[in-house]
């Protein structure tokens, strides 16, 4: 028996892959406990229902579940009703709306007003036992009918006995089934010659004299019932005189849904008695009882319409020698009926099954399937197949429940269900094995790969326990958890074809032996990986549409040139401009007509050709727009506004943007006095949308319609608006008064207001203002019409106090208001609890504008899926204290893509869940930056200033990009001469950090520059900002004229002609030149100064330390316990003692030392060398140049470099490399050719450099507080802190402990655009100082030169520009080369060289314990003490001064 049964239950396995609908669905295995199905249906569906507004409506529904007969304790559905797709909350306490026990959804009392709707809208009712599942019903449209409104009403007539005649009136269309007329008000029987039209007009036709009399129609509404005017309506004799047919009433187009009834007007006069006749097509209408029937005198009245009454209809009126025609098309719709409906499944996991729905109708109903009440989203594993049928691939066991196949089109919905279940692993086999199962097959492996199948084969098991094995192979795609089944088809066969896989994707396969025992044991997985897709056809070229019809486009294209075979169909693909959802439809040629577009609409094609292996390559979209067509819909908001007793004005808005069919070109006005049927019109422009009607009469009543107008035409108006003007114009001269009466009717969230108007009726009155607040009127205000007398407040808070406010307005201003107050009902039902806040909130950064975040969220299940109606809200916000504007998302996806940031920013980011009325708190916050980018605006407020007594000299400023995108790292400023020059002529001067300042020398004289500006991050060069001119001045100051001395000497071998050095040059200026004997006299004197300072200095200093007492120690350790960081802070209010250095450019410097190695450390240098060769002075010239003055102190005077010393309170210190010395000190120009090569070459005897290199350092800094020299920092540090230092009153050096020892520096030259090129020069001091105090040999300050002079042109002499806060020399001649105190050396760096120069380098004092010496004098002397002896010192340096110059 057990053998059987596994025989049996493998059968069904393998019958089950191949029909899974049918038989596994009508079979279950023998010997499993697979539960039966149970009924779940629902007995009654809601249907289309009209309220009337306060009267109750009621939407029916009641489920059913099991056989009473056979399950009398069947579990009780419990019924939820969704309005527009959510989840009504019925509070218990609702009494308006409720849930009967049936499951009918009763709403007692219908709402509705222009601005508030809650009740109107699409329903659907939702069953579910939580044991089985749930099911949805078909949807259901609630329609309000609205107030009453005559757009027409009956006018006089007279009708000739026998004629015709039409009493309009037209009411809103939702209320013509409660229109009915009265006679002499008396109900009005209809008849086959007395009937209501579909707009509720009324024909009389063939006149007899008992038609004479008074007309009405009435509206029977909630409350009382609405009448029209009444119209006399008289019999007149017939003349016998002949009158021209003409249509009264012509058909109109109308759709309608099978098995309802029509009437189709047709309504003619004229004399003779015209023979009215209809044909439909080329057909004519024959009358037929219970089917067609003509009534009124022409119209004809179709009962019970099928599909086949569809067509176009035509109403001929003929009379003697005339004829006269109206067509008009019937459009018959068909409600969605199932041909098949989805049936009950049994399955095992992993398997595969199909629910077949199919349904017809017209139009062609879409289908959607529902799981357990959600909608159910197409993927990899749910699959629509042939537009209708659901397959569900690798089944598992979340996957059981209720299936339901969902049909809509226009005329309606229809649903049908069917249920899964998922069989237990354990009714796979028998349910006690009797003995083994297989062990696992061997040697499985994919014998044939290809796009979208694999072959797999095997060997059986090593212990098979059983003869006739049959196997089945599970696959699942790489990445998902969802694992299908399939069987081999015969026991014994070990091979199995997997098809439709999805090329070059990832699969794993396990294969499992099955004997009459049951299932063995599993293979180790395979993974395989499908091949590409390379046999499909190529692109379909020649891609062409155009537009035949505004509701159609005909497509071409041609054959694609690389097809890969035949092709067998063609797809084409198309989409609305705007909207995310492309359609498709087959084409078997090479040419398409699209119907059904919408009109004066974009859309995107493209085509796809499909051979044997699948689908092609896409062509490339191409656009089209279909023609334009009139309006297919009225304009909208009609509104008229009495302006006066002689105009009235009359505003709109546009049709909807779907029903405009074209551009709107204009509006036309048609209106009409009273009843009167002649109208007349006004036309305006396109974009007009009011118009002022004047010169009409007084105290008379006038309609109004408005159409609008293509190029095609006209379209149909709106509803005709009515305005009486006034007896006499009213006054506006003030404003009105105030409103008689306001009274206040508080509810739980709202509150109704009602209003009577100014008792000075005299005033015009425009409208009214409402304010209201809690506690204050002044919260919120709202304007409503003149017209109304009442309005509701809605969303207000319960229990909660509010001021109302209510004030008349016109043209002059709002009048005196009314107040009152009320307080709203209490909330009876509990705040629901608070849901969990998501948890895990991560931002993670995608670019600089996008941050994705993501999130978990612990209320749902552990795969994270979301099956209810709850929505996400992400919040985020900037950490700039200015901007703390939140912006906030709604998703439903466990992630969000944040777009539109600002670059570089932080962000910080929270998410809440809202489920329903239930919301959770924030979570926890995520924060992210977004990255970097290039800077989007320019640099701003350029200027360009003179430095005064420098002409050639110019100071560039500006200000930081608004948009920088991220941290300045420099700028780069381009001149030149011409503005009109391209961009890679004109001169470049880089700039490092984010300075905002920037110096250019040697610029001539009385010429125009053009500058730009172009800021730079990490991410790239911004914009350049407009050019700025300035104009050099035409002369020079005579101080600056002497600095203009100083040339270059030309480099050995050189062809260049040799530049006047100064002294001792032969190409000098006159008067330049002097005796070698007075030259050899101030080198002595020079040397004798020095010698006798330097005696002085030290003797001073040991003098005044011997002087010291204990008292004074004492104290000063006080001071430092209390202070103890004052000496590294450039604090004011630190008292420094005085530099021991002042007249240090008088005192002898010694020579630099070598370095003790032959090789320099580069590490010790943490910036980049320059591209110049630099060679120590020679030994030979050392003693005449150290026989002069000192004055190495560049274009810096000795006050401003003291002030600005003890002002920033620290320098940074440059460590620099030792070097060989070559005999010859030659510095070597070197033209840039990139500014972005940043590699470093270093070459024996000289330091080579990038040409973006940037050095930072200063002249030699005797003067300077003597410490230990600071730390060596990198390249970019030295740039970030040379900028603190220049912008920030104190900053703090580096310890002394943590600071290395002093080593000697080496000559550097500065390129162009150095970050101190400017300072170093000019008087104000350097912030990138020397790297080591006092005690170490200053550095030979490079400047570069004009960048806009050539190699060829020599420079014009610098002159010597003196400080006047130091003791001048005179030039004096020598013997030999004339030299001079060279201030600036410059070296062009940017495709200009300038001819090189020998650099001189003084060097300082030799004094071993000078920074001992000074420590100790800094820590122990007191600030009078030292003030005294440092004015000693002065006098002798005058005294010295004066014999020097003597």
């Amino acid at each position: 028996m057990a053998e059987r049964g596994a025989r049996l239950l493998l059968s069904l396995l393998c019958l089950t892959f191949l029909y899974p609908a049918t038989t596994v669905s009508r079979h279950a295995e023998k010997g499993t406990a697979a539960r039966p199905f149970s009924p779940f249906w629902f007995s009654v569906e809601p249907w289309d229902t009209l309220a009337v507004r306060g009267a109750p409506a009621l939407l029916n529904c009641s489920a059913h579940s099991g056989d009473p007969a056979s399950e009398p304790t069947a579990p009780q559905a419990r019924v939820e009703w969704k309005k527009d797709g959510t989840f009504l909350s019925l509070a218990p306490d609702d009494g308006r709306r409720r849930v009967l026990p049936d499951g009918s959804l009763l709403i007692s009392s219908v709402v509705h007003s222009k601005h508030n709707k809650p009740d109107e809208g699409t329903y659907q009712c939702v069953a579910t036992i939580d044991s089985l599942g749930t099911i949805a019903s078909r949807t259901a449209r609630l329609t309000v009918a609205g107030m009453p409104r005559f757009s027409s009403q009956p006018a006089a007539a007279s009708i000739r006995l026998g004629d015709s005649q039409v009493l309009a009136c037209d009411v809103n269309p939702d209320l013509v089934p409660l229109a009915r007329w009265e006679r002499e008000r008396e109900p009005l029987e209809l008849s086959s010659r007395l009937v209501q039209l579909p707009n509720g007009a009324l024909v009389v036709s063939n006149a007899s004299e008992a038609d004479a009399g008074l007309y009405r129609c009435m509206v029977e509404n909630a409350g009382p019932a609405k009448t029209s005017e009444e119209a006399q309506l008289t019999i007149l004799p017939e003349t016998g005189e002949e009158r021209e047919l003409e249509f009264l009433v012509e058909p109109l187009p109308v759709t309608k849904v099978v098995g309802a009834s029509l009437l189709l007007p047709c309504v003619v006069t004229g004399y003779p008695a015209p023979y009215v006749r209809w044909m439909v097509g080329d057909k004519l209408v024959e009358e037929s009882e219970g089917k067609l029937e003509l009534v009124g005198g022409g119209s004809l009245l179709i009962y019970n319409l099928t599909e086949e009454d569809a067509g176009v209809y035509s109403c001929m009126a003929d009379i003697t020698n005339n004829t006269i025609e109206a067509k008009a098309e019937l459009t018959v719709q068909v409600p969605p009926e199932f041909l098949k409906r989805p049936a009950n499944i049994y399955a095992h996991e992993s398997m595969d099954i199909m629910f077949q729905c199919e349904v017809t109708g017209s139009p062609a109903p879409t289908v959607k399937w529902v799981k357990n009440g959600d909608a159910v989203i197409p993927s990899d594993y749910f699959k629509i197949i042939n537009e209708h049928n659901l397959q569900v691939l690798g089944l598992v066991k979340s996957d059981e429940g209720f299936y339901q196949c969902l049909a809509e089109n226009d005329a309606g919905n229809m649903q049908s269900s069917a249920q899964l279940i998922i069989l237990e692993h354990g009714s796979r086999g028998v349910a006690n094995p009797t003995g083994p199962t297989p062990s696992a097959p061997r040697d499985v492996v994919a014998s044939l790969v290809s796009t979208r199948f694999i072959k797999l084969t095997w060997r059986p098991p090593a212990e098979p326990n059983g003869e006739d094995l049959t196997y089945s192979v599970y696959f699942n795609q790489e990445g998902t958890n969802r694992e299908r089944i399939l069987n081999t088809s015969r026991p014994g066969e070990m091979q199995v074809t997997i098809q439709n896989l999805m090329p070059d994707s990832k699969y794993k396969f396990r294969v499992v032996a099955h004997n009459k025992n049951g299932l063995g044991e599993s293979s180790a997985v395979l993974k395989v990986a499908t091949q590409g897709e390379v046999q499909v056809p190529g692109p379909a070229p020649n891609l062409q549409a155009v537009s035949t019809t505004p509701t159609s486009v005909t497509l071409s294209w041609d054959t694609p040139l690389t097809g890969n075979g035949d092709v067998l169909t063609y797809k084409v693909y198309y989409m609305e401009k705007g909207l995310d959802l492309e359609q498709d439809i087959d084409a078997g040629a090479l040419s398409y007509t699209l119907m059904g577009l919408k009109k004066f609409t974009e859309y995107s094609i493209r085509v796809v050709a499909f051979n044997k292996h699948g689908p092609g390559v896409s062509t490339g979209d191409i656009t089209v727009t279909t023609l334009s067509d009139v309006p297919s819909a009225p304009p909208q908001n009609l509104t008229v506004e009495v302006h006066n007793s002689k105009s009235i004005m009359v505003r709109w808005q546009p049709p909807p943007p779907g029903a405009q069919n074209g551009e709107i070109t204009g509006y036309k006005i048609r209106y009409r006095k009273g009843t009167r049927k002649s109208e007349a019109a006004e036309t305006t422009g396109g974009t007009q949308l009011f118009q002022l009607i004047d010169g009409l009469e007084r105290g008379t009543e006038y309609t109004f319609r408005v159409s609008a107008i293509t190029v095609n035409g006209s379209g149909p108006a709106t509803e005709w608006s009515t305005a009486e003007t006034f007896e006499s114009d009213l006054d506006e001269s003030r404003v009105p008064d105030i409103p008689s009466s306001l009274h206040v009717r508080p509810l739980v969230n709202s509150i109704v207001v009602s209003w009577t108007p100014p008792e000075n009726q005299d005033m015009v009155v425009r409208g009214y203002t409402i304010g209201y607040g809690i506690g204050s009127p002044h919260a919120q205000t709202i304007k409503v019409d003149y017209k109304q007398r009442y309005y509701s407040i809605e969303n207000l808070d319960p229990s909660s106090h509010y001021v109302i406010t209510l004030k008349a307005f016109n043209n002059v201003g709002e009048g005196i208001p009314v107040y009152e107050s009320a307080i709203t009902r209490p909330q009876s039902v509990p705040d629901p609890t608070p849901m969990l806040p998501p948890v895990g909130v991560q931002a993670s950064v995608l670019s600089h504008d996008t941050i994705k975040v993501t999130w978990a969220d612990n209320s749902l299940p552990k795969n994270q899926k979301i099956t209810d109606a709850r929505y996400y809200t992400v919040r985020w916000k900037t950490n700039i204290p200015a901007n703390t504007k939140l912006k906030t998302a709604n998703t439903t996806n466990l992630s969000h893509m944040v777009t539109g940031l600002k670059p570089n920013t932080l962000y910080e980011f929270s998410v809440m869940v809202t489920k329903g009325r239930r919301t959770s708190t924030w979570s926890m916050t995520a924060q992210g930056t977004t990255f970097e980018t290039i800077p989007s605006s320019s640099p701003k407020d350029v200027t360009v200033v003179s430095k005064e007594l420098k002409p050639r000299t110019i100071i560039v400023n500006w200000q930081p990009p608004s948009e920088a995108n991220g941290k300045i790292t420099g700028y780069i400023i381009y001149y030149s001469t011409d503005v009109n020059a391209e961009v890679h002529d004109w001169v470049i001067e880089p700039v490092v950090g984010n300075r905002l300042t920037h110096q250019i020398q040697e610029l001539t004289l009385d010429t125009t520059y053009y500058f730009k500006i172009q800021a730079r991050n990490s991410k790239g060069m911004g914009p350049m900002s407009e050019a700025v001119h300035f104009r050099t001045p035409k002369t020079e100051s005579s101080d600056k004229m002497a600095n203009d001395q100083a040339n270059l000497p030309v480099k050995p071998g050189s062809n260049q002609p040799p530049l006047d050095h100064g002294f001792g040059s032969s190409h000098g200026k006159p008067g330049i030149t002097g005796s070698g004997d007075n030259h050899i006299l101030v080198i002595v004197v020079i040397i004798s100064v020095g010698a006798f300072t330097i005696i002085v200095v030290v003797v001073g200093a040991f003098l005044c330390t011997r002087r010291t007492t204990s008292h004074q120690k004492k104290k000063r350790a006080a001071s430092k316990s209390s202070n103890s960081s004052h000496k590294y802070k450039g604090n004011s209010k630190d008292l420094k003692p005085p530099d021991l250095w002042i007249h240090h450019e008088r005192l002898e410097l010694k020579p630099i030392d070598k370095s003790p190695e032959p090789n320099p450390v580069m590490t010790d240098t943490p910036i980049p060398r320059t591209s110049q060769d630099i060679n120590p002075v020679d030994p030979s010239l050392d003693n005449s140049l150290l026989q002069r003055r000192n004055s190495y102190r560049g274009h810096e005077s000795e006050d401003s470099i003291s002030a600005l010393a003890g002002r920033r309170g620290m320098r940074p210190k440059m460590m620099m490399p030792f070097d060989t010395q070559p005999p010859q000190p030659v510095i070597s120009a070197h033209p840039i050719h990139s500014l972005d090569n940043h590699h470093h070459h270093y070459h024996t005897g000289s330091l080579a450099s990038p040409t973006r290199s940037y050095l930072h350092h200063h002249q030699g800094s005797a003067h300077l507080r003597p410490h230990a020299c600071a730390t060596p920092i990198s390249y970019l540090d030295m740039v970030g802190s040379t900028e603190s230092v220049r912008n920030t009153p104190s900053t703090e050096p580096l310890p002394p402990q943590a600071q290395p020892p002093c080593q000697a520096e080496h000559q550097h030259p500065e390129p162009e655009g150095s970050y101190q090129d400017s300072t170093a020069t000019d008087d104000e001091p350097s912030a990138s100082g020397s790297y080591c105090s006092a005690g170490q040999p200053p550095t030979a300050h490079v400047r570069p030169t004009h960048p806009l002079k050539s190699f060829a042109v020599p420079a014009n002499p610098a002159a010597i520009f003196e400080s006047p806060a130091l003791p001048s020399m005179p030039l004096l001649t020598q013997t030999g080369p004339q030299l001079h105190s060279v201030k600036t050396a410059s070296i062009g760096t940017l495709s200009r060289v300038r001819p090189p120069m020998s650099v001189t380098v003084p060097s300082a004092p030799d004094v071993p314990e000078t920074s001992k010496m000074l420590e100790d004098v800094d820590s122990s002397y007191e600030p009078d003490e030292l003030t005294e002896e440092m004015a000693h010192l002065e006098d002798l340096m005058k005294d010295l001064n004066a014999i020097t110059t003597a």
